[in-house]
């Protein structure tokens, strides 16, 4: 239904907001570039029927989500969906921090390992520290920093905190000190599943192989 003509808001001819979904928008004005904006009334949020830059597309996000499921680099996501690298990057960053974390249950056995790699130059190495829930094989902690007890620290004390059964690691000498002695494992083959997982991500993402040229510029990308 339009509202008449001494009205001060027109109904759009949008037939639904690209957030909400629903039909009560209103025009709202023009952006710098003369196009027509619109105003959802029920999540306010403004948008226009059109974009000429494909990274303000509503599906960017999802299609970005899935891409880098099917582990592309970000060169290669950027060719495809055509947008600069500078922009994925951001919107990589903007999804993660949107992210829910993990949800740890109690009562559960973990696997926890650390990855050695680097950031900028080889000789600047961090540790990639993890914790895998054993029966779900979902991960349910980490944490990237200098190779440290603080780093693996932060991941270990997380998972103690939900009153584990037992909690398998490797035999390095840090984990003597931070981990319950009564809940810590070393035996053989204990640490399996999260070794796999380690595999799958050295295969997957090219900065984490070993001996390799690509590297990341910065540890939160």
């Amino acid at each position: 239904m339009l509202l008449n003509s001494t009205s001060r808001n027109r109904v759009s001819d949008i037939t639904s907001c690209p957030n909400c979904k629903t039909s009560n928008v209103i025009k709202n004005g023009t952006t710098k570039n003369k196009k027509q904006q619109y105003q959802c009334k029920n999540c306010n949020k403004r948008f226009i029927s059109s974009y000429s830059y494909n990274a303000y597309f509503p599906e960017t996000n999802k299609n970005i989500v899935l891409l880098t499921k099917e582990e592309l680099g970000i060169r290669s996501t950027s060719r495809i969906l055509k947008i600069s690298t500078t922009t994925l990057l951001k919107r990589i960053r903007t999804i993660a921090q949107m992210a829910e974390p993990p949800r740890i249950v109690k009562g559960k056995t973990y696997e926890i390992d650390e990855m050695r790699t680097y950031v900028k130059r080889k000789d600047k190495l961090i540790w990639i520290v993890y914790a895998l829930e054993r029966e779900t094989k979902n991960i349910v902690s980490f944490n990237v920093g200098n190779r440290s007890n603080k780093t693996l620290n932060a991941v270990i004390t997380t998972v103690q905190l939900s009153n584990p059964l037992a909690i398998y690691t490797d035999r390095l000498k840090h984990y003597r000190y931070l981990v319950d002695q009564k809940i810590h494992k070393t035996k053989r083959y204990g640490t399996n599943y999260i070794e796999r997982k380690n595999l799958t991500l050295r295969t997957h993402i090219r900065r984490l192989n070993r001996r390799t040229i690509c590297y990341s510029k910065s540890k939160t990308i």
